[in-house]
């Protein structure tokens, strides 16, 4: 006897007197077999006949583009002034992903994945070029545990990044200056 023999023991009339029940009102079924119903009439579904919204698709195809500046967005910083990074294939245009020129006013939910809210295409494209692709570069999809991962993109896709007045730069680098002069002065003397 296997593990799943039970499958072949139950009453086919009394579990279709079940489903009918649930068709009529799922609320009069036991919450388990109203679950095990909708599974049965997700699994009946047909989306290989459009079932799916275009937008819906399009969805995950942003998606797809997040995680793909998530993952390499590192590789296309700006950070030598002197000259530009070399070219890397595939790079992070929208044609790559499946989505057109036409997508980038629409209005998409994969906004809420980058802590923005529904936000058109253009809007992630720039908050994703803004977290990944400025002077700073930052790789950390590499890592294994998903709790450090989502430190991470806590802390770097939201728009809380501090904003520095010209005083507060001016005073920060002066400090760092100082710690770099006093770095050098304990190397001469130890």
């Amino acid at each position: 006897m296997d593990k799943l023999t039970y499958l072949g023991n139950g009453d086919v009339n009394a579990i279709d007197d079940l489903y009918q029940q649930y068709l009529k009102n799922p609320e009069s079924v036991d919450i388990q077999w109203a679950r095990f119903f909708e599974g049965v009439d997700f699994v009946k579904t047909d989306f290989s006949s459009g079932g799916i919204p275009e937008n819906f698709q399009k969805e995950f195809k942003v998606i797809n583009l997040i995680n793909a500046y998530r993952s390499r967005g590192h590789l296309f910083t700006k950070t030598n002034p002197v000259r530009e990074r070399r070219t890397y294939t595939p790079d992070l245009s929208i044609e790559n992903f499946g989505l057109e020129q036409a997508d980038m006013q629409t209005v998409f939910q994969a906004g809420n994945e980058v802590g923005i809210g529904p936000a058109t295409l253009t809007e992630i494209i720039d908050h994703l070029k803004e977290t990944y692709c400025q002077s700073i570069g930052i790789e950390y999809v590499y890592m294994r545990e998903p709790d450090r991962i989502q430190w991470f993109k806590e802390k770097i896709e939201l728009k809380n990044r501090p904003k520095f007045t010209a005083d507060d730069k001016k005073r920060i680098f002066s400090k760092l200056n100082n710690a770099t002069v006093f770095e050098q002065f304990l190397h001469k003397n130890m």
